[in-house]
């Protein structure tokens, strides 16, 4: 994939594919599972170093209880059905967000894939999950006043800022992809994508499979990548 290194979705419209079919919104998480899973192995077999999804933001907890819960049984069926495959093509999985007001099962499931595949050398699959991007940044300012106050020589720096942040040891992101035809960033990764391309599509995410993935990365490399300069 050339330059094409992290790549980060917004998984949405799983609600709105299930209204439109008639079913329940629980339909359409339990079908954007399965595009996590194909997605995910579409994106390894490619070459990119880093797939990051956004699964759950911190401003989620605000749906119904029931939709919530379900929510957050679907990391267990994910990696219940899928671990396997991700370890046979040598997947690692992450996670950023804070794990405190997860389920405990939900956490026990995210810290079990966490260490089954911490040896796996692929393509990372990195969940955000109670994740938001403002609490990201605010927490990464305190964790360096708390540093300077030990070493009044730090120096802070954009680099140095970045070790904060919950993605540190990640390459940048290079590509942003929101399903269902939103066009906004939704607290999702601000400080990260300073400098990657937006892409916005009309599809929902349980309707994103690979080809409609390839169609991103093609609008991905007709684009000139200046970084500021001209």
């Amino acid at each position: 994939m050339s330059d094409l290194k992290h790549v980060a979705i917004i998984m949405d419209g799983n609600g709105r594919w299930a209204t439109n079919k008639k079913m329940p919104r629980t339909a359409g998480h339990y079908e954007g599972v399965k595009r996590v899973r194909d997605i995910s192995l579409h994106a390894n077999e490619l070459g990119i170093s880093c797939l990051t999804l956004y699964a759950f933001s911190t401003e989620n907890w605000k749906r119904s209880g029931d939709e919530v819960n379900y929510i957050m049984s679907l990391p267990k069926i994910f990696f219940d059905s899928y671990l396997k495959e991700l370890m046979e093509n040598n997947i690692r999985v992450k996670m950023i967000g804070s794990m405190e007001r997860l389920p405990e099962e939900t956490r026990k499931v995210f810290e079990s894939a966490i260490k089954t595949t911490e040896n796996n050398t692929r393509m990372i699959l990195n969940f955000a999950v109670n994740y938001g991007s403002r609490t990201e940044i605010v927490n990464a300012a305190k964790k360096f006043a708390l540093d300077y106050q030990k070493n009044n020589d730090l120096v802070l720096d954009e680099q140095m800022f970045s070790e904060y942040l919950d993605t540190k040891g990640l390459p940048d992101i290079d590509l942003m992809i929101r399903t269902s035809g939103e066009q906004r960033i939704s607290n999702f990764l601000l400080y990260q994508l300073a400098y990657a391309e937006l892409v916005f599509t009309d599809v929902y995410w349980p309707d994103f499979k690979a080809p409609e993935f390839d169609k991103c990365l093609e609008e991905y490399y007709r684009r000139n990548r200046r970084f500021g300069a001209v």
